[in-house]
């Protein structure tokens, strides 16, 4: 699928990449869609006022000092911005009019249950409904319905990625890969607007919504000249960071393939999937992709789990370690953490696990966290060669496991994330796609009976 074809000559694009767990702001070079310059910082939740909220005057300024910085040296021509789904940003005359909440906060049982009550049915929306505020509409609704007085002064509702391109330009406007991200307020198959946009009154506040592509404004003047430079530098509308890792694989590849975008969450896409299989019990839904197409997905909350499973201590197995946990069958199964993924009920199990050491652990963790992907990969049809974006295409117990799990071809992409390069397509910069040159060959068989007793488990059904 191509771009579209009005694309400026931008050299060099700085990119605002707002996860989770992890903000940073990278320089691609446009001609060949490298990073050549990154700066991150840790993504703080403020525990203070209404509810807990990011920081997100922590993180203006560490994007204003590092945008200057980079202005000085590499320097660049444009900006774009991605950032994680989930979040929306509630705006008044010209600042936020309440916090931006973290979506992990989990709200009351019966402010939960009146949400339920009146939001759109699956087949209508392709979202399921999740814990806390991972549905922005779940969190819009306790914004309204627990702080009147606060949502009284709200005067535009803009995603995530489109509150830091208002920011740097003064325009709000909303983009589809953020609306279509499980926010119960998008319809993928009619390509607007679900029910619950009108049931909780929220249209009139609905900023406008714009192509991923388009240029929204140039950085505003009175920012430019606070960073530094005496030009007009443009500013793109953004993307849903899940949706930057898939989009160069849609400007390079032919369907079917499958793209797993890895980082707090495990994110999977099954172009050419089937959207008639989803499963809202199991954490599967559309995606909307950066032309505003439904795209099968599931998830699970994979990066979080692998760190909780490692201690922070993650240390690669050599073979030897590994052949040992397979050996002797130390098992994690599902859920490490709970309310999301295939299996959102279940409690952690942890079988022969006695005084494992740390590379132990990341074996059985990465066997773990690939038993889960190959779940998410089944659960929304996928079928051709699947492609490992982000911290786990490092990780070559994960990447062997899960070749074997599929029998398909695993192709793992350089660099720390995707989302970055997807996010500098929008701003013209080219398609550079470099699989690392060793294939990735399945694990030996005795994995295939590790795999058949994690999947056969009574616990996991």
């Amino acid at each position: 699928m191509p771009l579209p074809s009005a694309m400026s000559e931008n050299r060099r694009i700085a990119v605002i990449d707002v996860g989770k767990t992890n903000a940073k702001v990278v320089v691609v070079d446009a001609a060949t869609g490298t990073e050549i310059a990154s700066r991150s910082t840790q993504n703080r939740v403020a525990k203070d006022g209404l509810y807990p909220h990011y920081d997100v005057g922590v993180l203006w300024a560490f994007f204003v000092e590092v945008l200057t910085r980079f202005a000085q040296s590499p320097g660049f021509d444009a900006i774009s911005v991605t950032a994680h789904g989930a979040s929306a940003a509630l705006l008044g005359r010209d600042d936020l009019a309440m916090p931006v909440i973290d979506y992990e906060h989990v709200y009351p049982e019966d402010v939960r249950a009146a949400y339920a009550a009146l939001r759109p049915d699956f087949a209508e929306t392709r979202s399921p409904l999740l814990s806390g505020g991972l549905n922005v509409g779940a969190q819009i609704h306790y914004q309204k319905t627990q702080f009147p007085a606060e949502f009284s002064a709200v005067k535009t509702i803009v995603t995530y990625a489109q509150y830091w391109v208002w920011r740097l330009t003064g325009v709000a406007v909303n983009e589809v890969t953020s609306l279509g991200c499980h926010t119960d307020l998008w319809n993928p198959q009619e390509g607007g607007y679900s029910s619950l946009v009108d049931t909780l009154e929220l249209r009139p506040l609905m900023a406008p919504i714009r192509s991923a592509f388009d240029r929204i404004g140039d950085l505003r003047q009175p920012l430019a000249r606070q960073i530094g430079v005496d030009k007009s530098v443009p500013v793109h509308c953004g993307i849903h960071d899940s949706n930057a890792s898939l989009l160069p694989h849609l400007i390079t590849r032919t369907s079917p393939f499958s793209v797993v975008s890895t980082g707090t969450w495990v994110v999977s896409f099954a172009v050419g999937g089937r959207l008639d299989q989803l499963d809202p019990a199991r954490d599967t839904l559309a995606n909307v992709d950066a032309y505003g197409k439904a795209v099968p997905s599931a998830r699970f909350m994979g990066g979080r789990e692998f760190d909780l499973l490692t201690e922070g201590n993650a240390v690669e197995p050599d073979a030897d370690v590994l052949n040992k946990v397979i050996r002797d069958q130390f098992l994690i199964l599902p859920s490490v953490v709970q309310g999301s993924g295939p299996y959102p009920t279940l409690e952690v199990i942890r079988l022969n696990d006695e005084s494992r050491s740390a590379p132990e652990l990341n074996a059985a963790a990465s066997l773990y966290t690939a038993l889960m992907t190959n779940t998410c990969l089944e659960l929304i049809g996928a079928s051709g060669p699947t492609i490992v974006e982000g911290p786990f295409a490092r990780n070559r117990t994960y990447l062997s496991a899960l070749r074997s799990l599929t029998g398909r071809e695993i192709i793992a992409s350089p660099g720390s994330t995707g989302t970055s390069l997807g996010a500098a397509l929008l701003a013209g910069a080219k398609c550079s796609l470099k699989p690392v040159s060793d294939d990735v060959v399945p694990l030996d068989k005795g994995f295939d009976i590790y795999a058949r007793s994690w999947q056969e488990n009574p616990q996991r059904k």
